[in-house]
């Protein structure tokens, strides 16, 4: 059974730093795409950052470009997102994916695989 868990979610206060990280289990997805996309209260999910498989591009959403960094390891089949300079507007829930692909792609449907999240808040 595929999962991917996310964590390293929490509380913290505008302008401090977090690294979530996503642990994939059930199959390796060094050949995948993966991603990361949040949900905001009352707002619909929307992507953040991706990586492609063989980790030569990564994009970021405008909002987050220059103080979230997304990296991969392959070894241990995880993937991780360091979020520095939170924003309040940067809580929310927070959803790694798996992509269908090998490239990098902002889409929803090239996702396959979604974590559970994990909660960001940050406070002003």
């Amino acid at each position: 059974q595929v999962q991917l868990v996310e964590s390293g979610g929490g509380l913290v206060q505008a302008g401090g730093s977090l690294r979530l990280s996503c642990a994939a289990s059930g199959r390796t997805f060094s050949g995948n795409a993966m991603g990361w996309f949040r949900r905001a209260p009352g707002k619909e999910r929307e992507f953040v950052a991706v990586i492609s498989a063989n980790v030569i591009n990564r994009y970021y959403a405008d909002s987050v470009k220059g103080r979230f960094t997304m990296s991969r390891d392959n070894a241990k089949n995880t993937v991780y997102l360091q979020m520095n300079s939170l924003k309040p507007e940067d809580t929310a829930v927070y959803y790694c994916a798996a992509g269908i692909y090998q490239i990098a792609t902002m889409k929803e449907n090239d996702y396959e695989y979604w974590g559970q999240g994990t909660q960001v808040t940050v406070s002003s």
